[in-house]
C-alpha cells in the first residue's frame, strides 16, 4: 500500500519506541529502487525512513477497537 502526506498511519515496528502508534506522515520520500519510504511524525518524536510494509492505515486499526 502507498501513503501520501498527511495520512494518518499505524507503525508496526518492533525495534521502535514508537510501534503501535497512531502518527502522521510528514514526508514521501521515493528512493532510487522505485520505493518510497516514510517520515512518520508522533506526538513525542518521529521515525524517518519508514518502508510502507511497515505502515498501516489508522482508519483500518480503528475498527479492531
Amino acid at each position: 500500500m502507498e501513503f501520501e502526506e498527511d495520512d494518518a498511519v499505524v507503525l508496526h515496528d518492533k525495534h521502535s519506541e514508537f510501534d503501535g502508534q497512531e502518527g502522521t506522515i510528514t514526508q514521501v520520500v521515493e528512493t532510487m529502487f522505485g520505493d518510497a519510504t516514510y517520515t512518520i511524525s508522533f506526538e513525542d518524536g518521529q521515525e524517518v525512513g519508514i518502508a510502507a510494509d511497515q505502515l498501516e492505515a489508522a482508519d483500518a486499526s480503528d475498527d479492531e477497537e
